[in-house]
């Protein structure tokens, strides 16, 4: 039976991870929001999934603001949890709050979820400041500020998570699925991180294990070393087959997308690696900040491991953690020494045939993006220095907090000044939910626009349907797009010409004469185009990617509808399934346990 007395010690800490929150999110709610790289992307997002949801479509596909009305499947492939989450607080809140309280809240899963990796091992205090170590690193920090990556913000919660069934004494299939999936279906890049990351720690404990002295009453080293690889193998499957209903059809879908111009000069890994120049002055400066903290980090981790290191191997013998399911701490601290070098090894050129060959890898974009885990590492670190640190004394505990508390207000302090990005009056939450109620299209995601669409070409100020006797032809009165002629354009859009028109689900025509109809919505094949209940399968190519179709002369009933294709309904079917195999795999080890 818990014991009510450590039970509300415990609780005491838990209650202070949502101050640990608040204090690094307190300068966003004095200064403002920071409108950092990422942050119109997914304002934009939050707003349309909202609009969506209140309309009752409870699973949105299509981005229907992006390519200015013309939309774009984004949700399609931009994983759901964030959008989802951000959509969420949209419809609860005042919109000028949503990026404050998602920040808050991210920060808060992260820190929990560090303080049940650290209490593995060492007890509450000294978990929770591992907890504020990780909430409040340089990277956290400039992710949060200056990047606004909402999606990798949000998957800081997983990772620890992960850590925790990796680095298990006996790792279960589910707790090695169930971090992996959250992690794919919050942030694509932390999830590619995180199967990495679990086959680095397989490989470095089968190696372990080969190393380690035998004992004459455990199983054979070639048994536990596969028993171990199958388990993880077993975790990873399940943990991709439970995000199928959006990972299948992402993966296959990718066809229909330019998904290659996420790879474009100076967003490729070879350009990114430690103090790399590109050439570009604002890339560049971002490249050296986000050198500056790798090299800060590798430091302090690297010191801090050799440290902890040093203590293990004086006193062995109590080199045992809290929890008697993880880990030994020499075992623990080895795995997270060997993880540490190869994310130093993978922010150099010298890994460049490893970035070019090991799958999905290059899509990272960001060789410093690893910087996500190594503030993990930095984290569970400090406590395993200070893991002989037993239940302390009132003193102690009161002491532990405050440096906690303190910690995290100073580095947020710091971190706003260094990271926070002012706002464009069109940037600004409150402006931009208002462009957004008076159909001002925002600008396409060159990623997920339809292949054989030109951005370029797209006008802004589309209505929503047109006839025409020529598929080529753009709408009467419209503006030329600038980028079609001026190379390089880059100048902001005029407000006034990025008013455009969405595209009806049903129109009722009669035409005198045959007609092209052009739909402001970009071609993509799950939209279906029927005329008097027949589908139009015979789509016109326009350079701009709108969906344009041939129309004879007389009565046409035109629907247009977004279907789901057999590789959503897969999908489904796939997690479907795992949800079951999961399930089954938690009653089994609870029986087991009991």
């Amino acid at each position: 039976m818990r014991d009510p007395r450590r039970w509300r010690s415990e609780s005491l800490y838990l209650l202070a991870l949502p101050l640990l929150a608040f204090l690094t999110t307190l300068p966003l709610l004095l200064h403002g929001c920071s409108c950092g790289h990422d942050f119109g992307f997914h304002l934009q997002s939050w707003l349309d999934a909202a609009a969506q949801l209140r309309h009752g479509t409870l699973d949105p596909a299509w981005t229907y603001s992006a390519a200015w009305n013309a939309g774009e499947p984004r949700f399609l492939f931009y994983p759901p949890l964030s959008w989802m989450l951000g959509a969420a607080l949209t419809l609860s809140l005042p919109i000028s709050a949503t990026p404050l309280v998602f920040t808050w809240l991210a920060l808060l899963g992260a820190g929990l979820a560090m303080y049940r990796l650290a209490r593995a091992f060492v007890s509450p205090p000294i978990a929770l400041l591992a907890s504020a170590i990780y909430i409040a690193n340089p990277y956290m920090l400039f992710t949060a500020f200056e990047r606004t990556a909402y999606g990798e913000l949000l998957a800081a919660a997983w990772l620890p998570l992960l850590l925790l069934a990796a680095l298990r004494r006996k790792p279960t299939i589910p707790g090695l699925a169930i971090p992996l999936a959250l992690l794919w279906l919050t942030n694509a890049p932390a999830a590619v991180i995180g199967v990495y990351t679990l086959i680095a720690i397989a490989i470095i404990r089968c190696i372990t294990l080969f190393l380690r002295k035998p004992h004459p009453t455990e199983p054979t080293r070639t048994h536990e070393s596969l028993t171990l690889l199958t388990r993880f193998a077993a975790g990873g499957a399940l943990g991709l087959a439970l995000p199928a209903f959006y990972l299948l059809p992402a993966a296959y879908e990718r066809r229909y997308v330019q998904v290659a111009m996420a790879i474009i000069p100076n967003m490729r890994f070879q350009d990114n690696f430690l103090f790399g120049h590109t050439g570009d002055a604002p890339h560049d400066a971002v490249l050296r900040t986000a050198s500056l903290l790798a090299i800060s980090l590798l430091a302090a981790t690297s010191a801090v491991l050799l440290s902890a290191w040093l203590l293990n191997r004086r006193k062995r013998n109590h080199a045992k953690p809290l929890d008697a399911g993880a880990e030994t701490i020499p075992a623990t601290l080895a795995v997270l020494a060997l993880l540490t070098a190869i994310i130093a090894f993978l922010l150099t050129p010298l890994s460049t045939l490893v970035w070019q060959h090991l799958p999905e890898l290059a899509f990272l974009q960001f060789p410093w993006r690893l910087l996500f885990l190594l503030g993990a590492i930095l984290a569970l670190a400090v406590a395993l220095l200070f893991f002989r640190a037993k239940t302390p004394i009132r003193a102690f505990a009161i002491t532990s907090v405050t440096l906690a508390l303190a910690l995290a207000a100073c580095a947020s302090t710091w971190g706003i000044s260094e990271f926070r990005q002012s706002c464009e009056l069109s940037d600004i939450p409150t402006t931009r939910a208002q462009l957004f109620r008076t159909h001002h299209g925002a600008a396409p995601t060159d990623e997920y626009t339809p292949t054989n669409a030109d951005n370029d070409v797209l006008r802004w100020d589309d209505p929503g349907y047109w006839l025409s006797p020529a598929p080529s032809a753009f709408a009467p009165g419209t503006v030329p797009n600038p980028a079609a002629t001026i190379v390089n354009y880059d100048a902001p859009h005029p407000l006034d010409q990025t008013i455009s028109g969405l595209a009806p689900h049903r129109l009722d025509l009669h035409l005198i004469q045959s007609e092209t109809l052009v739909l402001n919505l970009r071609d993509y094949p799950a939209w279906q185009v029927t005329r008097n209940g027949s589908l139009l399968s015979n789509h016109l190519q326009r350079d701009d990617g709108l969906l344009a179709v041939a129309l004879p002369a007389g009565d046409s009933i035109i629907d247009i509808r977004w279907h789901r294709t057999w590789d959503q309904t897969l999908g489904d079917a796939v997690t479907l399934a795992a949800l079951v195999v999961l399930a089954a795999a938690l009653l089994r080890s609870r029986t087991i346990k009991t």
